[in-house]
Protein backbone atom coordinates (compact mmCIF):
# COMPACT_ATOMS: atom_id res chain seq x y z
CA UNK A 1 0.00 0.00 0.00
CA UNK A 2 1.44 3.33 -1.07
CA UNK A 3 2.35 5.94 1.52
CA UNK A 4 3.16 8.64 -0.99
CA UNK A 5 1.09 11.57 -2.14
CA UNK A 6 -1.23 11.00 -5.06
CA UNK A 7 -2.94 13.55 -7.33
CA UNK A 8 -6.62 14.25 -6.76
CA UNK A 9 -9.25 16.20 -8.69
CA UNK A 10 -7.38 15.99 -11.95
CA UNK A 11 -4.13 17.00 -10.34
CA UNK A 12 -5.37 20.32 -8.97
CA UNK A 13 -3.75 19.60 -5.62
CA UNK A 14 -2.08 16.76 -3.76
CA UNK A 15 -3.07 14.70 -0.76
CA UNK A 16 -1.61 11.75 1.10
CA UNK A 17 -3.09 8.32 0.74
CA UNK A 18 -4.96 7.01 3.77
CA UNK A 19 -2.09 4.71 4.68
CA UNK A 20 0.40 7.53 4.24
CA UNK A 21 -1.62 9.82 6.46
CA UNK A 22 -1.87 7.26 9.26
CA UNK A 23 1.87 6.73 9.07
CA UNK A 24 2.49 10.47 9.02
CA UNK A 25 0.38 11.18 12.10
CA UNK A 26 2.36 8.61 14.05
CA UNK A 27 5.63 10.19 12.92
CA UNK A 28 4.46 13.74 13.71
CA UNK A 29 3.19 12.96 17.19
CA UNK A 30 6.28 10.94 17.98
CA UNK A 31 8.52 13.80 16.90
CA UNK A 32 6.60 16.44 18.84
CA UNK A 33 6.28 14.38 21.97
CA UNK A 34 9.85 13.08 21.70
CA UNK A 35 11.09 16.67 21.81
CA UNK A 36 9.14 17.12 25.03
CA UNK A 37 10.53 13.84 26.33
CA UNK A 38 14.11 14.95 25.72
CA UNK A 39 13.83 18.59 26.76
CA UNK A 40 11.22 18.62 29.52
CA UNK A 41 11.97 18.79 33.21
CA UNK A 42 12.50 15.47 34.91
CA UNK A 43 9.10 15.44 36.57
CA UNK A 44 7.32 16.59 33.40
CA UNK A 45 8.88 14.40 30.73
CA UNK A 46 6.60 12.35 28.53
CA UNK A 47 6.98 8.60 28.91
CA UNK A 48 7.26 5.98 26.18
CA UNK A 49 3.83 4.71 27.26
CA UNK A 50 2.36 8.16 26.62
CA UNK A 51 4.03 8.31 23.23
CA UNK A 52 2.62 4.93 22.25
CA UNK A 53 -0.95 5.56 23.41
CA UNK A 54 -0.98 9.07 21.96
CA UNK A 55 0.18 7.80 18.58
CA UNK A 56 -2.46 5.06 18.53
CA UNK A 57 -5.20 7.48 19.54
CA UNK A 58 -4.28 9.97 16.82
CA UNK A 59 -4.07 7.24 14.20
CA UNK A 60 -7.59 6.12 15.16
CA UNK A 61 -8.78 9.73 15.08
CA UNK A 62 -7.49 10.14 11.55
CA UNK A 63 -9.08 6.92 10.31
CA UNK A 64 -12.44 7.90 11.85
CA UNK A 65 -12.16 11.42 10.40
CA UNK A 66 -12.63 9.84 7.00
CA UNK A 67 -15.92 8.23 8.08
CA UNK A 68 -18.04 11.33 7.52
CA UNK A 69 -21.68 11.45 8.58
CA UNK A 70 -22.15 14.96 7.16
CA UNK A 71 -19.72 16.96 5.00
CA UNK A 72 -20.19 20.71 4.50
CA UNK A 73 -19.24 22.47 1.25
CA UNK A 74 -16.62 24.91 2.63
CA UNK A 75 -14.86 22.47 4.92
CA UNK A 76 -15.85 20.76 8.15
CA UNK A 77 -17.69 17.52 8.68
CA UNK A 78 -19.37 15.47 11.36
CA UNK A 79 -17.43 12.24 11.65
CA UNK A 80 -17.74 9.01 13.58
CA UNK A 81 -16.27 10.16 16.91
CA UNK A 82 -12.89 11.25 15.54
CA UNK A 83 -12.63 14.22 17.94
CA UNK A 84 -13.04 11.85 20.87
CA UNK A 85 -9.71 10.15 20.25
CA UNK A 86 -7.86 13.47 20.21
CA UNK A 87 -9.54 14.63 23.42
CA UNK A 88 -8.76 11.29 25.06
CA UNK A 89 -5.07 12.16 25.04
CA UNK A 90 -5.68 15.27 27.12
CA UNK A 91 -8.00 13.29 29.38
CA UNK A 92 -5.25 10.73 29.95
CA UNK A 93 -2.22 12.99 30.34
CA UNK A 94 -3.32 16.58 30.91
CA UNK A 95 -3.29 19.72 28.77
CA UNK A 96 0.42 19.86 27.92
CA UNK A 97 0.47 16.50 26.18
CA UNK A 98 -3.10 16.91 24.91
CA UNK A 99 -2.47 20.23 23.17
CA UNK A 100 0.79 18.97 21.64
CA UNK A 101 -1.06 15.95 20.28
CA UNK A 102 -3.91 18.11 19.02
CA UNK A 103 -1.39 20.29 17.19
CA UNK A 104 0.10 17.19 15.59
CA UNK A 105 -3.36 16.15 14.47
CA UNK A 106 -4.00 19.62 13.05
CA UNK A 107 -0.78 19.42 11.03
CA UNK A 108 -1.93 16.11 9.61
CA UNK A 109 -5.35 17.51 8.70
CA UNK A 110 -3.66 20.49 7.04
CA UNK A 111 -1.43 18.24 4.94
CA UNK A 112 -4.27 15.86 4.10
CA UNK A 113 -6.47 18.79 3.04
CA UNK A 114 -4.07 19.48 0.18
CA UNK A 115 -4.71 23.23 0.27
CA UNK A 116 -8.34 22.90 -0.78
CA UNK A 117 -9.60 25.16 2.03
CA UNK A 118 -6.63 27.49 2.54
CA UNK A 119 -6.97 31.25 1.99
CA UNK A 120 -3.91 32.56 3.83
CA UNK A 121 -1.55 31.73 6.69
CA UNK A 122 -3.63 33.13 9.55
CA UNK A 123 -6.76 31.39 8.32
CA UNK A 124 -4.84 28.12 8.03
CA UNK A 125 -3.54 28.54 11.58
CA UNK A 126 -7.02 29.19 12.98
CA UNK A 127 -8.78 26.41 11.08
CA UNK A 128 -6.11 23.75 11.41
CA UNK A 129 -3.31 24.28 13.92
CA UNK A 130 -5.05 26.27 16.65
CA UNK A 131 -8.52 24.74 16.29
CA UNK A 132 -7.33 21.14 16.46
CA UNK A 133 -4.77 21.90 19.18
CA UNK A 134 -7.76 23.16 21.19
CA UNK A 135 -9.07 19.60 21.34
CA UNK A 136 -6.20 18.88 23.73
CA UNK A 137 -7.69 21.40 26.15
CA UNK A 138 -9.76 18.48 27.42
CA UNK A 139 -6.70 17.93 29.59
CA UNK A 140 -7.68 20.78 31.89
CA UNK A 141 -10.33 18.41 33.28
CA UNK A 142 -8.21 15.26 33.47
CA UNK A 143 -8.33 15.21 37.29
CA UNK A 144 -12.00 16.19 37.53
CA UNK A 145 -14.95 13.95 38.27
CA UNK A 146 -16.55 13.02 34.94
CA UNK A 147 -13.47 14.60 33.40
CA UNK A 148 -13.88 12.97 30.00
CA UNK A 149 -17.35 14.38 29.42
CA UNK A 150 -16.46 17.82 30.81
CA UNK A 151 -13.19 17.93 28.89
CA UNK A 152 -14.77 16.71 25.66
CA UNK A 153 -17.53 19.31 25.75
CA UNK A 154 -15.10 22.11 26.60
CA UNK A 155 -12.63 21.06 23.90
CA UNK A 156 -15.10 20.80 21.03
CA UNK A 157 -16.72 24.11 21.97
CA UNK A 158 -13.29 25.73 22.00
CA UNK A 159 -12.46 24.20 18.62
CA UNK A 160 -15.71 25.63 17.26
CA UNK A 161 -14.84 29.07 18.63
CA UNK A 162 -11.58 29.18 16.67
CA UNK A 163 -13.28 27.98 13.50
CA UNK A 164 -15.97 30.62 13.99
CA UNK A 165 -13.35 33.33 14.45
CA UNK A 166 -11.77 32.25 11.19
CA UNK A 167 -15.22 32.33 9.64
CA UNK A 168 -15.78 35.96 10.62
CA UNK A 169 -12.36 36.96 9.34
CA UNK A 170 -12.30 35.01 6.07
CA UNK A 171 -15.49 33.20 5.11
CA UNK A 172 -18.30 35.78 5.26
CA UNK A 173 -18.14 36.21 1.46
CA UNK A 174 -19.10 32.55 1.07
CA UNK A 175 -22.52 32.77 2.69
CA UNK A 176 -24.85 30.66 0.51
CA UNK A 177 -27.71 32.26 -1.34
CA UNK A 178 -30.98 31.93 0.49
CA UNK A 179 -29.36 31.85 3.92
CA UNK A 180 -31.85 33.53 6.33
CA UNK A 181 -31.04 37.23 6.51
CA UNK A 182 -31.55 37.50 10.31
CA UNK A 183 -28.92 34.80 10.81
CA UNK A 184 -26.20 36.26 8.57
CA UNK A 185 -24.48 37.88 11.56
CA UNK A 186 -24.07 34.47 13.20
CA UNK A 187 -23.35 32.52 10.02
CA UNK A 188 -19.85 31.34 11.05
CA UNK A 189 -21.17 30.16 14.41
CA UNK A 190 -24.13 28.33 12.85
CA UNK A 191 -21.95 26.80 10.13
CA UNK A 192 -19.19 25.50 12.37
CA UNK A 193 -21.19 24.40 15.39
CA UNK A 194 -23.70 22.60 13.17
CA UNK A 195 -21.29 19.77 12.39
CA UNK A 196 -19.27 19.98 15.61
CA UNK A 197 -22.31 19.70 17.86
CA UNK A 198 -23.84 16.96 15.72
CA UNK A 199 -20.73 14.85 16.15
CA UNK A 200 -20.53 15.88 19.80
CA UNK A 201 -24.05 14.71 20.61
CA UNK A 202 -23.49 11.38 18.85
CA UNK A 203 -20.21 10.88 20.70
CA UNK A 204 -21.63 11.77 24.11
CA UNK A 205 -24.46 9.29 23.62
CA UNK A 206 -21.99 6.56 22.68
CA UNK A 207 -19.53 7.14 25.53
CA UNK A 208 -22.40 7.31 28.04
CA UNK A 209 -23.34 3.72 27.26
CA UNK A 210 -22.21 1.57 30.22
CA UNK A 211 -20.09 -0.91 28.18
CA UNK A 212 -18.31 1.94 26.38
CA UNK A 213 -17.81 3.91 29.59
CA UNK A 214 -16.27 0.88 31.30
CA UNK A 215 -14.03 0.19 28.31
CA UNK A 216 -12.78 3.79 28.29
CA UNK A 217 -12.04 3.56 32.01
CA UNK A 218 -9.97 0.41 31.43
CA UNK A 219 -8.11 2.04 28.55
CA UNK A 220 -7.26 5.06 30.71
CA UNK A 221 -5.92 2.75 33.38
CA UNK A 222 -3.68 1.08 30.79
CA UNK A 223 -2.61 4.40 29.26
CA UNK A 224 -1.62 5.91 32.60
CA UNK A 225 -0.09 2.86 34.24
Amino acid sequence: MSLFVVPEDGGSYYALTTAGSVALVVVIVLLILLISLLTGKKDKKISINQLAFSSMALALAFVLSNLRIVKLPWGGSATLCSMLFVTLIGYWYGPRVGIAAGLAYGILQFIQGGGSYILDLLQACLDYFVAFAALGASGFFYKSKNGLIKGYIFAILLRGAFHSLGGYLYWMDYIPEGFPTPLIAVYPIVYNYAYILLEGVITLVIISLPPVSKALTRVKSMATS
